[in-house]
């Protein structure tokens, strides 16, 4: 897979790169899941796999060290969720 230079900075992190990645595979594979399953793990899987990218991109655009590093704290949450 090949990355190039984006516009935003938070678009430059390899792990921004690979989380978008990572939630179009998982949007992919609970499409697959029952539909009894879609407020339940479904809903789940998705929303914490798109917080990934979006905490890191939100963060990007932080002032200080410390809100950055939080955001950035939130996704690295999700990724465990």
């Amino acid at each position: 897979m090949e990355y190039k230079l984006k516009t935003y900075s938070f678009e430059n992190l390899l792990v921004w790169q690979k989380s978008r990645v990572l939630a179009k595979e998982i949007y992919k594979l609970t499409s697959t899941f029952p539909k009894e399953e879609l407020f339940g793990i479904t809903s789940q899987m998705r929303r914490c796999s798109i917080s990934i990218p979006s905490n890191l991109a939100e963060g990007s655009s932080r002032r200080t060290k410390k809100d950055k590093a939080r955001f950035t704290e939130i996704a690295f949450g999700s990724g465990l969720e």
